[in-house]
């Protein structure tokens, strides 16, 4: 009896670890995500991944939807370029999406500007992980790798564009540029027209001084003389002011009476037309006259002829037998 106790402690003990491991299991299993479909993903990288590690998390806008699971170093024996290669597990779970499997939603993400960039997770501790957000106004440059994943490309931070911008720059170039500035401007301070010209700036001064002088003895005695012309001004303005309606009645009237002589002059030119044209009476009776007028004429020379062959006709008459 008292062998069978040890043996049934040992049986409880043994069925409750199995209880144990079997719900660690299960928590293992739900917290790594395992059941879930994943998607490997390759990154490139040309700049140091210092910081990040293999666990380390990926990121959409914040959320995490994958793992960093391997990170290897490739040598282009071409170009003697390295470059880093930054495979990841991205889990669907975290993005819904019922239409597509997840190499589909990921390249379809990709076509619409996803791109990876390396971000610190903490300032202290200075580890790196990846960020996945959309840069639409960015090219997509994929490397040149074997790999039968989807790769994702990759753009710099703005941290390290700067830093890069900061290693292109020639510093040595820069301080000779500098080194020969400072050289020219000790040169042309030891100049001696440099050294003179606080000098000439005194007498510059003392020149503006003189003439703000006289400018203003000028003007203090063109006072009274301003004012008096001032003062006829107003005057000749009131003067004016006084005049003016004056004159405009007066022209208002003149303008009348130009309109009124204007009427009469094409009221007496409309007559003339009148008297002149071909077919009015009066020019009618007028060449009427002139034609008797002729007559008469005609009259008086026959007379004449008449007098002067038989002056004798004025007692007694035309002789009608001489010829």
């Amino acid at each position: 009896m008292n062998n069978e106790h040890p043996h049934s402690v040992a049986i409880g003990a043994f069925i409750l670890g199995a209880l144990l491991i079997a719900l660690a299991t299960l928590v293992f299993v739900l917290g790594s995500g395992l059941g879930v479909e994943r998607t490997r993903v390759v990154m490139v990288f040309d700049s140091s991944v210092k910081g990040l590690s293999i666990g380390a998390p990926v990121a959409l806008r914040g959320v995490e939807i994958g793992q960093v699971t391997g990170i290897n170093l490739i040598l282009d024996s071409d170009t003697a370029d390295l470059i880093m290669l930054v495979e990841a597990d991205v889990s669907s779970a975290n993005v819904q999406s019922s239409r597509q499997t997840s190499e589909e939603m990921i390249d379809e993400l990709i076509a619409r500007g996803l791109r990876a960039q390396l971000n610190l997770q903490s300032l202290l501790t200075g580890l790196l992980y990846v960020q996945l957000d959309f840069h639409p106004d960015t090219p997509a440059q994929l490397a040149r790798i074997d790999s039968d994943y989807t790769q994702i490309p990759t753009i710099p931070t703005g941290l390290e564009k700067f830093t890069r911008q900061i290693e292109s720059l020639d510093i040595a170039q820069i301080a000779a540029d500098v080194q020969s500035i400072a050289a020219s401007v000790d040169e042309f301070i030891g100049q001696e027209e440099f050294r003179q010209l606080p000098r000439e700036l005194g007498r510059t001064l003392e020149g503006i001084q003189s003439l703000t002088a006289e400018l203003q003895t000028a003007v203090a005695s063109a006072s009274p003389g301003l004012d008096q012309v001032l003062a006829s001004t107003d005057q000749l303005v009131n003067q004016a002011s006084e005049t003016l309606p004056t004159l405009n009645t007066m022209l208002d009237r003149n303008l009348a009476t130009l309109q009124a002589a204007a009427s009469a002059f094409e009221k007496t030119m409309t007559e003339i037309d009148g008297l002149v044209a071909p077919d009015s009476a009066t020019t009618y009776q007028l060449n009427q006259a002139l034609r008797e007028l002729a007559m008469a004429g005609r009259a008086l020379q026959l007379l004449a002829k008449t007098i002067e062959e038989q002056p004798e006709s004025l007692l007694r008459g035309k002789n009608e037998d001489k010829p």
